[in-house]
Formats: C-alpha cells, sequence, structure tokens
C-alpha cells in the first residue's frame, strides 16, 4: 500500500471512535442516574416495609389487649371473630369497659389504614425498582462496548499498514512527517483497554437482571401481604402467612436495592474507562484531522 492510500485508510478507520466513544460516556451516565433511582426506591420500600412491620406489631399488641378483656369476662367469642367483623365496639358496649374496648378498636382502625397504606406503598416502590433495573439491563447492553472494541482493531491494524508504507515512503525519499505524527499520536490505542469497559458493561447488565428478577418478585410477594385475603384471615395459619409474605418482602426489597447498587457502581466505572479509551482516540483523530 502506497503511502497516500494508507493515510486515506487510517483516516477512515480511525475517524470517529471518539464520537463513538462520547455517546457510550452518555449512555452511561444515563445509565448510572437510572440504576441510582432504582437504588434509592429499594432503599425506600426497605424503609416503608420495616415501619410497615412496626405498625403490625402494634396491631397484634392491641389484639392482644381485648383479647385479655375477652379472657377476663369469660367469654366464649375470640378477639379475632369480633375485629374481623369490625363489632368490638357494639359488642363490648353490652358489657363491662365498653370505652376500652373502643378505644382498642380505634387504635386498631388507624394501626390497620397505615398499615395497608404502608404495604402499597412498599408494592410501588419495589415497581419502579424493577422497572429502573429492566432500562438499565437494556442500555447496559446496548453499551456493552463491543462494537467499539471492533472499530479501534480496525484502526491498529489500519495504522500499522500505515507504518510499513512509511517504511517504503522513506525509501523512496517521500515526505513522511504528517505519516509519522499520525502514527506516533494513535499509538496510544496500545494502551487502551477495552475489556475494562466491556467487564463493566456486563456487570452492569447482570446486576440490573437480577434485580429485575428480585424485584418482580418482591413486588408481587408484597402485593398478597397486602391483599385482602391474607390481611383478614385471622386464623393461625393465615397470620403465619401474612408475616412470612411481609418479612420476604422487605428482604426482597433489600435485594432488589443491592442489586441496584451493584449496577450503579459498575456504569460509573465503566465512565471512568470510557475517559481513558476516549483520550486515546482524541489524540488520534487530532493527528489524522491535520
Amino acid at each position: 500500500m502506497d503511502l497516500d492510500t494508507a493515510l486515506r485508510n487510517a483516516y477512515s478507520q480511525c475517524v470517529g471512535i471518539d464520537d463513538a466513544l462520547a455517546d457510550m460516556k452518555k449512555i452511561a451516565g444515563v445509565n448510572t442516574s437510572v440504576t441510582a433511582v432504582g437504588t434509592g426506591l429499594g432503599v425506600g420500600a426497605t424503609a416503608v416495609g420495616l415501619v410497615k412491620s412496626a405498625k403490625d406489631k402494634e396491631i397484634e399488641k392491641e389484639l392482644q389487649k381485648l383479647k385479655e378483656i375477652e379472657k377476663n369476662r369469660g367469654l366464649s367469642q375470640s378477639p379475632g371473630e369480633i375485629v374481623v367483623l369490625g363489632e368490638v365496639s357494639q359488642y363490648y358496649l353490652q358489657h363491662q369497659n365498653p370505652e376500652k374496648a373502643k378505644e382498642y378498636q380505634r387504635q386498631i382502625e388507624t394501626l390497620t389504614s397505615d398499615s395497608k397504606k404502608l404495604g402499597n406503598w412498599r408494592t410501588g416502590l419495589l415497581a419502579g425498582n424493577t422497572v429502573t433495573n429492566v432500562v438499565g439491563a437494556v442500555l447496559a447492553n446496548k453499551n456493552d462496548g463491543s462494537d467499539i472494541q471492533k472499530h479501534i482493531n480496525k484502526c491498529r491494524g489500519a495504522i500499522s499498514e500505515l507504518n510499513d508504507a512509511l517504511f517504503q515512503a522513506r525509501i523512496n525519499r517521500q515526505d513522511v512527517a504528517d505519516a509519522d505524527d499520525i502514527i506516533t499520536a494513535c499509538s496510544a490505542y496500545n494502551t487502551v483497554d477495552i475489556s475494562k469497559i466491556i467487564i463493566r458493561a456486563d456487570g452492569a447488565k447482570i446486576s440490573s437482571i437480577v434485580g429485575v428478577g428480585i424485584g418482580g418478585v418482591g413486588t408481587v410477594t408484597s402485593a398478597m401481604a397486602n391483599s385482602s385475603n391474607v390481611r383478614n384471615d385471622d386464623s393461625e395459619n393465615g397470620k403465619q402467612k401474612e408475616k412470612i409474605l411481609n418479612v420476604t418482602s422487605n428482604a426482597l426489597a433489600i435485594g432488589a436495592a443491592s442489586a441496584s447498587l451493584v449496577a450503579t457502581i459498575f456504569n460509573a466505572t465503566q465512565i471512568s474507562a470510557i475517559k481513558k479509551a476516549a483520550e486515546a482516540a482524541q489524540q488520534c483523530e487530532k493527528a489524522l484531522r491535520g
């Protein structure tokens, strides 16, 4: 290949890498923001779930107080039967301590209302976290660095051919100053490790996919725990099922937040790797453009 042809080939193969890296940097930045929002939603779901658990424990305490009143009266009905039917106030008006029973009932109704709202918030926050992880996985897959690796490999090959043409041009006593500058500038690509960009993209994608799974299951579990069928089942099995679902939902919220956090870290570190590659691209293209 003669020198002029080699120069044109180097230009066509190397120019555009800087722009491609700039686009990758933007996508990585957007993805960092998206997964950071997902982390916040997961943390929020965890916090709300813990507050809800505290409210549920308070409800249990109030129910226990009603149970004690019943026990002291030697009544045959269980507090569960009375509370579920919403007849506590009316029932105890016909017996001793009606005001105390009404007070407990008001507390239970308030706490139950708060618990339901918190359960709905937890479900919504987990759903939001799941959505951000879906978006994060898509963006990370799009930004995996495989295309830029091919582009840089072609550029390296063109610079190698230019170096061969330069050797022949020197023998022919041609002006090789521009070609020499380009080869020197574009040799910066030899220190660029694109695998760091690819590894971080894969890490972000895998973390987001894991987050989708955890967040999706957590959303369903949280919705089940807060459903009327589960909440209104005051049998021992029903209460145990509700507790298990709530504990599981809170644990999954922690897992979803953690997955989003890991994805955020991968995306942030990918930006750093892209910047280093961009420095080499800018140096090479500046020499090519003259």
